[in-house]
């Protein structure tokens, strides 16, 4: 294993609140966001960092050594437990072994309790004893996205109870208990100038500072050393000694290794990471570690992430809960993490909610106890609520035209999903008719004829236009928009990838034939990679191959070449459907097109699949690590190529 290999793998533990713990395989926290405890206050937002690491040192006879590692400002690498770091997996949580250097190893697990602010810290000796850990909490109390820095406000003050350990560092802030089997001495130190790697390549501020206020020290022989890490308001009182925290750590373990056993693949649960809590609902987190609920991933997602999976349930009770948020025809693309007022800044959001719940209510036909009337009656409610405020016109100029195509945008505004800017500076302005809009648009008038046929007529009449004005017979593909700028006949003729959603990835596709076929192998040829589908074509002028530098550079290149993996999930629909389907057809597909993206799950964020990558080979992947929609979209194509005995 090499260091460099380690340090930019990454797991995550999410709690299924939206709070999680995550770092790198080499144990070396290169994020902001790496940690042991980040529960969010007002699931699923509210996020804040409380326990960022370890300090761990084993003593044997032979000497003191180190089991972490950690990065110092300006590039100093202390100490050297990566030295002794010899295995690590995810499965079924992040799991190290180290190398004592005397035929005797330990290993270290995090297990992070589901529905619970809850880290599990376990270190198990194998070989005989006398070995001493000693443990070292490192603290802050600050915002996610934020800093931690030497002040003189930091309270270091320890409250024993029992086998627990309870800091309060600051006001209005959870308090942090350690329930430990081992003993503590207080010790108040700050560390300094820890270096996070990955935010230095992303431009922006990469040192803090962290606070300890103690060492925990547990004499091992063929025992276990367990710190659990709870964040306020505590649900359960301290334990009362060692032997009752192995008990409960024991219970807790065995607990959740069952529920992780429960899954049908690793790719369903890992799916389980972004369903969660908000309020009494439901809600899909966009991304871990820095998304929120998001509308338009939350209704991208949950195709893959719950219907594809079976989670109908779930599935239902997401999709009720947003149900009642629409407004003038619109459903909010955030929910801002401060309580703000929401934003209804999409276009697409709601067009994709009335896919979404038209499929539940089609997998409902089958299955007579999922919708009760009332359910089903708040879900037409809320696709007819849409479609109608979409057809008279709603905010930023959304509105149907008389060819039947639905009209958008205004200047200052990115309403589709390709909505990069740069301070006042619109990279990817699409101010028109977006093809993708267009092809939601009369997927959704398909959903809602069964509950009013009115727009029957509607949809035709869109259908026709579309066929007639999208097609662009000089390049065999589709416009990316057209009336742009609401200017009738400008057309943007930008090879883009939004065009395969016209052809797969909706219930029903708005072209078929020779013209289908051609889009597919232009966007094969043009914008397929192993990892996504480039969001420009290589030979277009703007296209930028990858994704990296200061935050103005990256936001410039967001949509103008790097690979989408989510895209991947539309173009293998489209590849079968303009390929007729068939046995052979789809286990070429599972070869050529799903089994890469597979292969990236033991990369970047381990078991997951990344929100971008780059456009140019080797592809390497950038933005969120953990990505709902791209997740979502890998298992709706392992479903769609999987041999017929085993599709649902």
């Amino acid at each position: 294993m090499t260091l460099e290999c380690a340090s930019s793998r990454e797991w995550i533990e999410p709690d299924g609140l939206g709070g999680f713990a995550s770092g790198t395989v080499s144990g070396i926290r290169t994020r902001r966001y790496h940690g042991l405890l980040l529960p969010a206050t007002t699931p699923p937002t509210g996020r804040v960092m409380l326990v960022n690491g370890l300090e761990v040192w084993a003593t044997t006879p032979s000497g003191r050594q180190a089991l972490s590692t950690h990065f110092y400002a300006p590039g100093v690498r202390y100490p050297d437990g990566t030295s002794r770091l010899v295995a690590f997996t995810a499965d079924p949580w992040p799991t190290w072994t180290w190398d004592l250097g005397d035929g005797r190893t330990i290993t270290g697990e995090i297990v992070v309790a589901h529905g619970a602010a809850r880290t599990l810290c376990l270190w198990t000796l194998d070989g005989p004893g006398p070995v001493t850990l000693e443990i070292q909490p490192l603290l802050s109390g600050r915002d996610y996205h934020g800093l931690h820095h030497e002040n003189p406000g930091f309270r270091f003050d320890t409250r024993v109870i029992g086998a627990a350990l309870e800091w309060q560092p600051y006001d209005g802030l959870p308090a942090v208990r350690c329930t430990t089997t081992g003993t503590f001495q207080p010790a108040p130190e700050w560390f300094r100038q820890y270096l996070y790697t990955a935010e230095r390549e992303r431009g922006l501020d990469d040192t803090e500072d962290l606070a300890s206020p103690g060492v925990i020290r547990c004499s091992m022989y063929d025992g276990r050393l367990v710190c659990m890490f709870d964040a306020g308001p505590f649900a359960e009182p301290p334990l009362a000694d060692a032997h009752a925290v192995r008990e409960a750590a024991t219970g807790w373990v065995a607990t959740e290794r069952r529920r992780r056993k429960a899954f049908a693949s690793p790719e369903h649960r890992a799916a389980d990471a972004y369903v969660v809590r908000r309020g009494r609902g439901r809600t899909i987190i966009a991304g871990y570690p820095w998304f929120t609920d998001w509308g338009r991933d939350t209704f991208i997602a949950i195709r893959g992430l719950c219907l594809a999976t079976g989670r109908f349930a779930d599935a239902r009770d997401i999709l009720l809960e947003w149900a009642g948020a629409v407004d003038r025809g619109m459903l909010p693309n955030r929910f801002p993490d401060s309580g703000d007022a929401p934003e209804f800044n999409a276009v697409d959001a709601s067009l994709w909610y009335v896919i979404a719940a038209g499929e539940l209510i089609a997998a409902a036909a089958g299955r007579p106890r999922l919708l009760s009337r009332g359910q089903r009656a708040r879900l037409h409610d809320a696709m007819l609520a849409i479609v109608t405020g979409y057809a008279g016109g709603t905010r930023y100029g959304i509105r149907l035209d008389d060819d039947g195509l639905i009209a958008a945008g205004e200047a200052g505004q990115q309403l589709t999903w390709m909505d990069a800017r740069v301070g006042t500076r619109e990279i990817t302005p699409r101010i028109g008719k977006p093809v993708e809009i267009q092809a939601l648009w009369l997927n959704a008038l398909q959903m809602v004829a069964p509950i009013d046929d009115r727009w029957t007529e509607v949809q035709a009449r869109g259908r026709a236009t579309f066929e007639r004005r999208f097609w662009n017979a000089s390049r065999g593909c589709l416009f990316d928009v057209i009336d742009v700028g609401h200017q009738p006949g400008v057309v943007d003729g930008t090879v883009r990838p939004n065009q395969i959603l016209a052809v797969g990835g909706l219930p029903v596709p708005v072209l078929a034939g020779e013209r289908a076929a051609a889009i597919v192998a232009t966007v094969e040829r043009q914008l397929w990679t192993p990892i996504g589908l480039r969001s420009l074509a290589p030979d277009e002028p703007d296209y930028a191959g990858r994704y990296d530098g200061p935050p103005g550079v990256r936001d410039a290149v967001y949509h103008q070449g790097s690979a989408w993996p989510w895209l991947l999930g539309p173009f293998v629909d489209a590849w079968l459907r303009v390929h007729e389907g068939g046995a052979a057809r789809r286990a070429e597909a599972e070869r050529r097109f799903v089994a890469p993206l597979r292969a990236h799950l033991h990369h970047a964020g381990l078991g997951h699949v990344s929100e971008i990558a780059d456009g140019d080979p080797p592809h390497t992947p950038r933005g969120c690590p953990w990505q709902a929609w791209s997740l979502g979209e890998l298992l709706r194509m392992i479903a769609a190529v999987a041999p017929e005995d085993d599709r649902g």
